[in-house]
């Protein structure tokens, strides 16, 4: 079972997943046996050595684990004063409990004679007053952990709201590079199961962790105030032991990194099924999609195992060596009963401590366990947060407009994540305010590439863009998107209201004004007829609407925001003739008084342009009016004349 597993996970994986930084004893362990047999297929198999990439030097473990603690805290600072007074509760909560052991301990002495006199200058209360003080201090106890644990989980759900909100926020002003070479659903399960376990750990693992130590610490002092013999021989084992667990540790919260990366693999698997479920179906591939999660489920399995064999094994040794020890301490304890140097009470006193301070001992080892995988989840959190945003998205242009100029010089491009090849190869091309200019070419000529390069996703590797006379460099990238707009072949709507997907063009229009942009994109007629308007749910990516409406809708959209430049990808060339020819007028209006850039593969819709760029291979071939490039008979009528079956209508 496990070689079929390491072979269904070599078929996934891709040669550079081969690769693993770090030993054991660090944030990112060595691949498991599973991961090891991948990277021995690829190194040796058919496609030849995989060479090694120049990796930088781990990161020591400690300085890793300091810094995701400083992004907790940074969490939490802005409530520590409610923090550190649910703090405050936890210890002196726990200051209550640990006169339980001593209270029962004069119970005892009380009720029992000893062989051992009781100091007659010591208290000796009666049954009475001892059962009394015990129930003040049991209801007193109950009173302060119940406000320490509420405020505790008050900071722990406010801090990973904050956490969210602004992994959230810092996501979204990522580049585009960044989305190049990280899934969707990757992303997802940072936001959501990361964070759920960092809510968990504020929430429970570190009010356990305070009540924990306040029990060890104070359990010791009262042990040694109990018998300074059986705390030497307790103090004697116990430490060695949590030793141990702390160095061991270490290890585990590398392999339950592991097993978090494992299952983000499989939920981006989820989330990429669920999104083209049309796909899936229509080629019938419901088999190969259950076997592909299977796969990474088996990947993430066997990570998951082998954490939770080390946390086993780890518990165990710790219970077994902390009753060992226990043990040793009943027996020793016993035998100064016996000589008269502790009374029934000294002993059940110094036995309930031991237990104490052996429980908070035993519960370190899952308590530091959730908290290393708390750790790595923060470490991936603050590697996300250590990605450079876009700056400048949230500036504006002061006092007007663009004019529309548009200018490309010489504008060369390659692709972050595809490095070897050029995408753009020297392009140059100029755009005066108001002109509409196309751009044709067969499929990966690089015109959406141009596109990109106009929003400012990402930057020429040389030349130069111009706006308006001025470099793009010039202006924040915020300044350039609020002067444009996009309208898409594939229009994506957002799962609330047609109001709500129009309005996004303009955040906080009015009503009159995002009916007065839809009756100009001609979608006020479909809308009205709808039983809920504008409230009319769009449903998950706009599929409750047909793709000529939601055409127009990206239309209504970009009629609203009012851009200088405007962007037209193939914002035609997949609907019918009728919703073509609504489209078209409500394009006609929104083309009026703006520079566009309209990318077509039907070109009967851009014979009109101002101006139309041939772009092949990455580079401008031809330019010119239709008429002037169709008479060139060169790319540009070869495109039409494959197009167009009538060569007479061409010319036209």
């Amino acid at each position: 079972m496990a070689l079929r597993q390491a072979g269904l996970y070599a078929k996934r994986l891709r040669a550079e997943d081969c690769f693993f930084t770090g030993d054991e004893n660090q944030e990112n362990p060595q691949p498991a046996e599973e991961a090891r047999g991948v990277c021995i297929l690829w190194r040796f198999g058919k496609l030849g050595p995989v060479p090694e990439p120049d990796l930088p030097p781990p990161t020591p473990a400690h300085s890793r684990s300091l810094h995701d603690a400083a992004v907790l805290w940074e969490a939490v600072r802005p409530r520590r004063a409610l923090f550190f007074a649910a703090v405050a509760l936890s210890c002196v909560s726990m200051s209550f409990g640990l006169l339980f052991p001593y209270l029962v301990g004069q119970l005892l002495d009380s009720a029992i004679p000893s062989v051992k006199q009781p100091d007659p200058t010591g208290w000796n209360p009666s049954l009475r007053t001892v059962g009394g003080v015990l129930i003040v201090t049991l209801v007193i106890q109950a009173v302060l952990m119940f406000f320490g644990s509420y405020w505790f989980r008050q900071v722990g759900i406010s801090a990973v709201l904050r956490l969210r909100r602004d992994l959230y926020g810092r996501l979204i002003a990522l580049p585009m590079a960044f989305y190049a070479k990280h899934r969707v659903g990757e992303l997802s399960s940072r936001i959501s199961g990361d964070m759920s376990l960092i809510e968990d750990t504020l929430s429970d693992t570190v009010p356990q962790c305070i009540r924990q130590v306040a029990l060890l610490l104070g359990g010791v002092v009262f042990i040694a105030a109990t018998s300074l013999k059986l705390s030497l021989v307790m103090i004697g084992s116990f430490p060695v032991l949590i030793l141990l667990a702390l160095l061991y540790g270490r290890r585990i919260r590398g392999y339950s990194r592991t097993a978090q990366d494992r299952l983000a693999g499989s939920v981006t698997v989820v989330e990429e099924t669920l999104q083209g479920i049309a796909s899936v179906k229509a080629f019938g591939n419901e088999a190969y999609e259950r076997e592909r999660y299977g796969t990474h489920l088996a990947a993430y399995l066997a990570s998951a195992l082998r954490s939770a064999r080390s946390r086993a094994a780890l518990i165990s040794f710790i219970i077994l060596g902390i009753f060992g020890s226990i043990i040793v301490v009943l027996w020793y304890g016993a035998w100064l009963m016996q000589q008269g140097e502790l009374s029934h009470g000294e002993l059940t006193r110094f036995i309930l401590y031991t237990m104490f301070v052996g429980g908070s001992v035993v519960s370190f080892a899952e308590v530091f366990s959730h908290l290393q995988k708390t750790l790595g989840a923060t470490g991936r959190v603050r590697e996300l947060r250590a990605e450079l945003a876009e700056p400048g998205l949230a500036e504006r242009l002061p006092g007007g407009r663009f004019a529309g100029e548009v200018a490309l010089e010489g504008v060369h491009f390659r692709y972050p994540s595809r490095p070897e090849a050029e995408v753009l190869r020297g392009v140059s091309l100029h755009a005066r305010a108001g002109e509409k200019i196309a751009l044709v070419g067969p499929s990966g000529a690089g015109k959406s590439t141009l596109v990109s390069l106009l929003l400012r996703f990402y930057e020429p590797e040389s030349g130069t863009l111009r706006f308006d006379g001025r470099e793009a460099r010039d202006f924040p990238v915020g300044v350039v998107r609020s002067q444009m707009a996009l309208v898409p072949q594939e229009v994506l709507l957002f799962g609330g209201t047609i109001a709500d997907n129009i309005a996004y063009g303009h955040p906080g229009a009015s009503d009159e004004m995002i009916r007065a942009a839809s009756e100009r994109a001609n979608c006020h007629h479909f809308i009205s007829r709808l039983p809920q308007g504008y409230e009319t749910l769009v449903g998950e990516r706009g599929t409750q609407l047909s793709g000529g409406q939601r055409q127009r809708i990206a239309i209504a959209r970009a009629l609203l925001k009012d851009p200088a430049i405007l962007i037209l990808d193939e914002a035609t060339s997949s609907l019918d003739s009728a919703s073509e020819a609504l489209i078209q007028q409500a394009l006609d209006t929104l083309l009026e008084g703006r520079t566009a850039f309209i990318i077509a593969h039907r070109l009967s819709t851009i014979r009109n342009a101002d101006r139309i760029y041939v772009l092949d291979h990455g580079a401008i071939v031809e330019s010119g009016t239709h008429q002037e490039l169709y008479a060139l008979n060169g790319v540009y009528r070869n495109l039409c004349d494959l197009q167009l079956t009538d060569s007479g209508e061409a010319e036209a």
